[in-house]
């Protein structure tokens, strides 16, 4: 083993060579273009085969050129490099606002320009910083797999494009709606699952979880034996039986209407002769502060099973989608709401569609409930009706937020669950993702409302994100290239603002163990670099993760490359440079995700591969 610098000399141009060399067959089997450092990171020889032989011979050309070559006046290596385990924080650095734009047959539009939109926040006019089209339709292979699975080889890689969290709201689905959502999920499974599909199960009660795979008869078995899981239960002929909608009206909007019809109510049943307005009244108040409490603590209970949810989803390489299957529930709190809005913003930060289906099927009046104590004045009766349809409505409404806020689909008022169901496990074949930086935005949390129309819109509906909260701190330049990086690497998106290729190799020391290569070469020639003095300056942050078949992170690497480069051999590296990482892995198959981030320039590339250990 030998350490140095050196000029090794290729065809008439002197390459920089750094680190630590050995010939290992392991080190260079199969190596034909690339020379690699003890760091992992190398430069091309075009043209030159480095067998183990040549590798002897090259040691020593390094030993007696590095006594020729002068280091750099100023001491600095121009190519350094430094591992670090990658560390993967969701923050969000834009405002992303996803939209669906349909024609009036309510198909998705797909061909619209930056130019085509206008964005406003709290009414005033945002520029549009970021603008990209997401087409989700899925590719031939997922088709072909689709509709003739047995045509596909048992014995490929098949890389999965959509990962699909199946959400049952068991804390609010009563026995009946569920018996019917869980025919409507197996049919789904039997029809239209896909081979490049991986699916998982959880529950907002947290009580059941089937993690992503392809496994049909696993997730069909565990949808079969979901139950309710009320976090309370109303004891029949409960007096008063106060919703939690009305206990809001009561105590949060003091509406005088609803307190009295309850008032009402309780009197008719607890069937007494005597009862003095004060104590009517504690009865209906304290009643009503109860059901407020479980009411907030069941609605912080849901959502906060959505956001792990959402970050588990966020973890998964390929197109993401949460189904939400529920009848609903009531986001009343100043602190549900920004619970909601912390749920969009981190679903949108990750590229996360949530679609949901109201599990309730086709409407109907909840006065109409047999099951429910007729009252004793038609008046109230009538006013009970209005403010049961407003609290079935507002049940609704977080299903529609949370599908339009992030470009998903909500179905509801359907007893074709079948239907519906299929409709919501497809996302909009295009989605629009409109970014901006808000002006002048003070850290201070507050709510803003968002507005998106069409330049020239007519005869086309307008699906896009209601509003976000302002962040409680500044985001950081170096935060938000970590969340860029992370974004990228639970994508399967291809990123090419600067060329990349991906190259894997691997050798077995012993049937049980692996030693996996992933090599990245960069174009060098397309990043902006900054002239420091005599140098050409500029960083590059490299990750190189892998996964499983199912798309859960196995492990990864981060190298941070420092490029402090002289004219001369900035001009020389045509080919670019190679960065080499090395994993030790069991026998199996990998998806391989690769991304590049150039610091000066902020721009990345990404690329997919895949790799087969026998």
């Amino acid at each position: 083993m030998m350490a140095g610098r050196a000029l090794l000399e290729n065809e008439g141009r002197d390459v920089p060579v750094e680190g630590d060399w050995g010939c290992g067959e392991r080190e260079w089997e199969d190596e034909e273009e690339n020379t690699v450092d003890s760091h992992g990171v190398s430069f091309i020889l075009a043209g030159v085969k480095l067998t183990r032989s040549s590798c002897l011979a090259l040691i020593l050309l390094l030993g007696l050129a590095a006594h020729a070559q002068q280091a750099p006046a100023n001491g600095a290596p121009e190519i350094a490099s430094e591992d670090s385990q990658p560390t993967f924080n969701t923050k969000v650095n834009l405002v992303l606002v996803p939209v669906v734009v349909r024609d009036e047959q309510g198909h998705a539009i797909g061909n619209l320009r930056r130019e085509d939109f206008k964005l406003f926040d709290k009414g005033k006019p945002q520029t549009i910083a970021r603008f990209s089209v997401e087409k989700t339709t899925p590719t031939s292979v997922a088709i072909a797999a689709a509709k003739e699975p047995a045509a596909i080889d048992k014995n490929a890689t098949l890389i999965p494009e959509r990962f699909l969290a199946l959400v049952f709201d068991d804390l609010n689905m009563g026995f009946g709606d569920l018996v019917y959502v869980q025919k409507a999920a197996t049919h789904y499974l039997d029809t239209d699952f896909r081979a490049t599909d991986r699916a998982a199960i959880f529950t907002t009660s947290g009580r059941t979880t089937v993690d992503f795979t392809s496994d049909i008869a696993k997730l069909k078995k565990t949808i079969a034996g979901l139950r309710p899981q009320p976090m309370y239960a109303p004891l029949p002929n409960q007096c008063p039986d106060i919703s939690y909608y009305i206990a809001d009206r009561i105590e949060n909007k003091h509406d005088q209407e609803a307190l009295g019809m309850e008032e009402e109510e309780t009197h008719a049943c607890l069937n007494v002769d005597r009862i003095s307005p004060e104590a009517l009244r504690n009865i209906v108040e304290s009643r009503s502060m109860q059901v407020l409490a479980l009411g907030e603590q069941g609605t912080r209970v849901a959502l906060d099973s959505l956001r792990d949810i959402g970050r588990r989803l966020a973890a998964m390489p390929g197109q993401r989608e949460m189904v939400l299957v529920s009848p609903g529930f009531l986001t009343l709190s100043t602190e549900a709401l920004e619970d909601l809005t912390e749920l969009l913003n981190r679903s949108t930060g990750a590229n996360i569609v949530i679609n949901a289906l109201d599990a309730r099927g086709l409407y109907t009046d909840p006065s109409l409930d047999a099951s429910k104590r007729p009252g004793v004045n038609p008046n109230t009766d009538r006013i009970k009706s209005e403010y049961a349809r407003a609290d079935a409505s507002s049940e609704a409404n977080i299903l529609a937020e949370l599908a339009f806020g992030t470009g998903g689909t909500f179905v509801e008022n359907t007893n074709d669950l079948d239907s519906g169901f299929k409709r919501i496990t497809g996302a909009p074949e295009y989605i629009y993702v409109l970014g901006f930086s808000p002006q002048s935005l003070k850290t201070d949390g507050t709510f803003h409302k968002l507005q998106v129309s069409l330049v020239n819109g007519k005869g086309s509906s307008v699906q896009y994100r209601r509003g976000y909260y302002a962040p409680t701190h500044a985001v950081s330049e170096q935060e938000t290239a970590k969340a860029e990086i992370q974004d990228a690497v639970f994508s399967r998106d291809e990123i090419r603002d600067f060329p990349i290729d991906l190259h894997t190799q691997y050798f077995k020391p012993d049937p049980a163990d692996a030693k996996l290569t992933v090599l990245a070469r960069v174009d060098i020639k397309h990043l902006r670099f900054r002239k420091e003095a005599d140098r050409y300056a500029d960083n590059l942050t490299v990750v190189s993760a892998l996964f499983d078949p199912n798309g859960n992170f196995v492990t990864g690497s981060e190298k941070t490359i420092t490029m402090r480069l002289r004219d001369q051999t900035l001009a020389r590296l045509d080919n670019g440079i190679t960065v080499k990482s090395s994993f030790d892995v069991k026998p199996g198959a990998y998806l391989v995700r690769l991304v590049v981030r150039d610091a000066q320039g902020q721009t990345m590339a990404a690329q997919n591969g895949a790799v087969d250990i026998p």
